[in-house]
């Protein structure tokens, strides 16, 4: 398994929770870049886990590089993952173990199977770099029996197959993000048995579900869109998922509002009573979506405090978010205001703003 902390560990710290994830038993993380990838192994340094240890993780930095990041991968042993000709030209001497990504339907980064990945596998062969790993990412994980999940897997075999034929014996071979771990429709061991013939070892990547989120698999129950056998995978307990992260801030002040009076930029929301409000030193700045601004028309987000539902009020500004706290006793300056936590989740936020949870949870940057 191979654990992604990238993106700031989808916005719950990549340095803190790449220690945990090491101490639980990781033997490989994920990061976005080299400069991520060089804090995380100077965290893990810190903890103990250092390039000596046993217990050291590899890192692989997942989406690409550029020259100047060469000295960096090689001081804090990250693994790069690359796909062009001219990146093994700017890694030289370096003598570094990669991974090499396939496109087989993404549309992203990767090199394309064929003449592209002949000619890719040459120039790494005529290098000083070991072919440590090859892979691919799947662009529709989430859907069940997707016939395009069956042609990118066509693909990466026939890829596989093309680099054990160029001489290559990777040592790893890696597939599968959250929502394929999570999908019924691959519950089958194609990967362990893909692997196996590359005399590879099989691994997978999960981020998401590590805080505690997965996205809906579409089409579960439904047809398969393909004329063709699926096996029935076995029935299999589903693990329960607890989100991780709790977000909170400090109310700044309390004050009333007579009725009439209005609430932030535009004057979206108006008192139609006497209210009594909290403002909060939070807002769009540091990841609560302007999309929970509300108006007398539209109900928007809430926040908890003292364990009750605490509506936003108007627009969401930059730094500060206004909230109702009119029936809620004893709210006062330095009470705990619970963002994201239980009572209010990232599924909620990303509800309301027609988004999806990874956009929610790695919007998070609290100040301070």
């Amino acid at each position: 398994m191979l654990a992604v902390v990238k993106a700031n560990a989808y916005g719950h710290g990549a340095e803190a929770c790449a220690v945990m994830l090491v101490r639980a038993g990781a033997r490989w993380l994920g990061v976005t870049c080299a400069s991520e990838g060089a804090r995380v192994r100077e965290a893990l340094n810190d903890a103990g886990f250092g390039l000596d240890a046993s217990s050291s993780p590899d890192i692989l930095v997942m989406s690409g590089f550029l020259p100047e990041d060469v000295n960096a991968l090689r001081e804090h042993r990250l693994t790069p993952v690359l796909w062009t000709e001219e990146q093994v030209d700017w890694l030289g001497a370096a003598g570094l173990p990669v991974h090499v990504e396939v496109d087989t339907g993404m549309g992203r980064q990767g090199v394309l199977p064929g003449a592209d990945l002949d000619a890719l596998l040459a120039k790494i062969g005529s290098s000083n770099l070991v072919l440590d790993g090859l892979f691919t990412h799947l662009s529709s994980a989430e859907e069940a029996h997707s016939a395009r999940t069956q042609m990118q897997e066509r693909r990466f075999e026939a890829a596989v197959a093309q680099t054990q034929h160029a001489g290559f014996k990777p040592r790893w071979i890696h597939v599968g993000n959250s929502s394929a771990i999570d999908n019924p429709a691959h519950a089958s061991p194609w990967l362990e048995q893909l692997a196996a013939q590359a005399g590879a070892r099989a691994m997978v990547r999960p981020g998401l579900a590590l805080y505690g989120f997965c996205l809906p698999i579409e089409g579960k129950a439904g047809r398969m869109p393909i004329p063709i056998p699926i096996p029935i995978p076995k029935p299999r307990v589903q693990p329960a998922l607890h989100p991780v992260m709790t977000w909170k801030a400090r109310v700044l002040a309390v004050r009333d509002l007579a009725q009439g009076e209005t609430v932030g930029y535009n004057a979206t929301f108006t008192a139609e009573r006497p209210m009594r409000v909290a403002l909060l030193p939070v807002g769009y700045a540091d990841g609560l979506r302007r999309e929970l601004s509300s108006t007398n028309q539209r109900a928007g987000g809430w926040v908890m405090l003292h364990g009750q539902h605490a509506r936003i009020l108007g627009r969401v500004s930059m730094n500060l978010t206004v909230v109702d706290v009119t029936g809620i006793a004893g709210v006062r300056a330095g009470d705990d205001a619970l963002l994201l936590g239980e009572g209010i989740t990232a599924e909620d936020h990303a509800r309301l703003a027609e988004t999806v949870v990874y956009e929610i949870v790695c919007g998070v940057h609290p100040c301070g």
